[in-house]
């Protein structure tokens, strides 16, 4: 099933939002901070403008959010101080969100991502 055709009471609008609110808090400072340790930056980045955009589903924002802070938060499941392995889990936790709405993310949501790593971090 797709995403887009998703009920919209499958997810919870309460833990988007606070999802919501911790990335756009903490995203930039954790994507400047991990930039030279992980290989997904693109990706990461590319997810976050898809779920800031306002023409993206709810139901792919909450996925998005979700794993945004996911990645944000420095105790998961493998602590991310652990050098070789700690972003192994936040890896797996995006490529799975990515893979699950990768048709709402665009070469816009791309273009904005190469802009933000060349410039910013």
């Amino acid at each position: 099933m797709s995403i887009e055709n998703e009920d919209m009471s499958q997810f919870d609008e309460d833990k988007m939002q606070a999802d919501k609110r911790l990335v756009m808090r903490e995203f930039g400072q954790k994507l400047k901070s991990s930039v030279g340790k992980i290989p997904f930056a693109d990706d990461v980045t590319a997810a976050f403008y898809c779920a800031m955009d306002s023409k993206t589903p709810a139901s792919v924002k909450a996925i998005l959010f979700g794993a945004l802070a996911y990645f944000i938060m420095p105790a998961d499941v493998v602590p991310d101080f652990i050098v070789g392995l700690g972003f192994t889990d936040d890896a797996s936790v995006i490529a799975a969100a990515i893979a699950a709405v990768k048709s709402n993310i665009n070469e816009s949501h791309r273009e904005k991502a190469r802009s933000f790593l060349n410039k910013d971090v």
